[in-house]
């Protein structure tokens, strides 16, 4: 019998003593913050330049984030890694030796690479906000506005997700080279073109990170057929398939 709190301490040590894992969780932190203000700064610089249409549509919160794109990637790295370790070094089977309950397992593992994903988002996130908004001077917005605090605490949300569908599609795989090959090109690639050409944009407005994002957003520009919490929403249910497969072939595979 698996007792939780020991699972939990067993993860968490397994987590905190590999240096990738927290390397990664940082790199999704300095690469959001650093990127989103430095394209903060050009626009502000070029904001009388922009078109009418850009200027009335503007979104400064939504421009704060304009780093997750690549700070996504690193957490990303961080869901995958987290998995992929034990297979790669062995230790899965030590660990299913440990604790038998395979759905133990895979619980104790996902609580704490979640929580520490979701701690690590909510900070990049409002720190994001929070350099973006200081360098965009009079453009700038505060969490006091309507929709701002809902956008900046839902970037933290993305965050904490993008990484756990990550790791359900790594229990899957059960390989990080086949993780990277598969879940970086579709999240810095596949997904933006398929959302941006008009014959795939209504499929690619449903993809997980694509609708996630619409969480981050205060200006509704009108180009998508859900709210926020809509968006929040179908991802959710993405994350939710990806763990419920990697449960399903955990439970079934041989490690």
């Amino acid at each position: 019998m698996a007792y939780p709190d020991r699972v939990l301490r067993s993860e968490w040590t397994k987590i905190r003593t590999v240096r990738s894992t927290l390397w990664t969780l940082a790199a999704a932190l300095i690469v959001t913050v650093l990127l989103g203000t430095l394209i903060s700064l050009l626009i502000r610089n070029e904001f009388d330049d922009l078109s009418l249409h850009d200027r009335l549509t503007f979104d400064p919160t939504l421009t704060s984030f304009a780093g997750t794109s690549l700070g996504q990637l690193a957490m990303i790295a961080f869901g995958i890694l987290v998995v992929s370790n034990e297979y790669g070094t062995g230790m899965i089977r030590a660990s299913l030796a440990a604790v038998p309950q395979r759905g133990a397992l895979l619980a104790g593992k996902l609580t704490v690479a979640t929580l520490l994903a979701l701690a690590v988002g909510m900070v990049t996130s409002f720190a994001a906000f929070f350099a973006g908004q200081a360098v965009l001077g009079e453009h700038r917005t505060t969490l006091g506005e309507p929709g701002v605090l809902r956008a900046v605490f839902g970037g933290g949300l993305y965050m904490g997700l993008i990484a756990l569908f990550a790791m359900g599609l790594t229990w899957v795989l059960r390989s990080a080279m086949l993780s990277f090959g598969v879940l970086m090109p579709f999240f810095f690639l596949v997904s933006n073109i398929l959302a941006n050409v008009s014959a795939t944009r209504r499929i690619g407005h449903y993809l997980p990170d694509q609708a996630g994002q619409r969480i981050m957003s205060v200006v509704d520009t009108g180009d998508r057929p859900y709210g926020p919490w809509g968006g929040l929403g179908i991802m959710a249910l993405w994350v939710a398939a990806a763990v419920l497969v990697g449960y399903l072939v955990l439970r079934r595979r041989d490690a």
